[in-house]
């Protein structure tokens, strides 16, 4: 399997917004990294904190999103910002942030995409590693029948199916969606898919201190008669930012993974099992042996 050549960004960027969790105006700026220096996250709200490596031994137990932790001190909700770096395959960046979430924007990746194609994406002297596990692997909860399958591709590339079914009383509608994902089809089909929530689940969240700034125009927020003051773009959007996020999740490999996947009703728990899970496959078979390495 062909590698490609390692990517970071030309120049650095940065834009600010509105912290869903927090509530805070934050900054979030983009910097160039040298090779192998992979995605970190560092706090400069935090004198003298180091940059946090956006991998799966940095990740930390949440409910609804993705975080991760060094010394003490955490980034929250990073699966946005990483999926804009997996979908547009920057290799390499910095993202420094003066608070303990990026901004939410519009709930997507858009902005954060956008931001990092205007920087300029250059190549570097180096192969991007990735792997191709073989067999199936297979992670799942029975008590919501939620589950996610990796198989092996025929050929290089990450290909995703997501099925989505909350039931026929949900206000949200059974839907899917199959992508596989390179910078093109990740700007066109992947990236404006806004985090989406049940009305019910806002009103819970806000009485727990979240979302003190946000309204439902600046997600998507369901009500039996569809999203609230706000318009879809995409009838399947939902399904569509469920990919988002697991891309985001997914990056937390710190290398490619070529191969497909089909999950049903995961989220981000789920998606990080199966990023242990893949990266204790590989480890145990050696990376290049057992398992294909680019």
């Amino acid at each position: 399997m062909q590698g490609r050549l390692q990517r970071t960004i030309r120049q650095s960027v940065e834009t600010s917004g509105v912290g869903f969790l927090t509530g805070r105006d934050i900054k979030i700026r983009f910097v160039p990294a040298a090779i192998h220096q992979g995605i970190a996250f560092r706090r400069t709200d935090c004198a003298g904190s180091k940059p946090i490596p956006a991998r799966i031994q940095f990740a930390v137990q949440r409910q609804r999103r993705t975080a991760v932790e060094r010394d003490g001190i955490a980034v929250e909700m990073i699966e946005h910002v990483t999926a804009a770096l997996a979908g547009l395959r920057i290799d390499n960046c910095l993202v420094e942030i003066d608070g303990p979430e990026p901004p939410g924007l519009d709930g997507s990746s858009l902005r954060f995409a956008e931001l990092l194609l205007t920087a300029g994406i250059v190549d570097q002297p180096a192969t991007q590693p990735a792997i191709a596990v073989e067999g199936t692997v297979f992670v799942g909860d029975p008590k919501d029948e939620s589950e996610i399958t990796y198989r092996p591709a025929a050929r290089p590339g990450l290909a995703i199916t997501y099925h989505l079914d909350y039931g026929p009383r949900s206000a949200i509608p059974a839907q899917a969606f199959s992508i596989e994902v390179t910078p093109e089809s990740f700007m066109r089909e992947l990236a404006y898919a806004r985090t989406f929530l049940l009305e019910t689940e806002a009103t819970a969240l806000r009485a727990a201190g979240y979302g003190s700034r946000i309204s439902a125009r600046d997600l998507l927020v369901f009500a039996p008669a569809g999203p609230i003051d706000n318009e879809l773009r995409a009838a399947n959007e939902c399904a569509r930012h469920k990919i988002l996020d697991c891309l985001g999740d997914f990056a937390l490999l710190g290398c490619e993974i070529h191969g497909q996947f089909c999950a049903y009703r995961s989220g981000h728990h789920l998606n990080r099992e199966m990023v242990r899970k893949l990266a204790a496959r590989t480890a145990e078979r050696g990376g290049g042996r057992a398992d294909r390495a680019a």
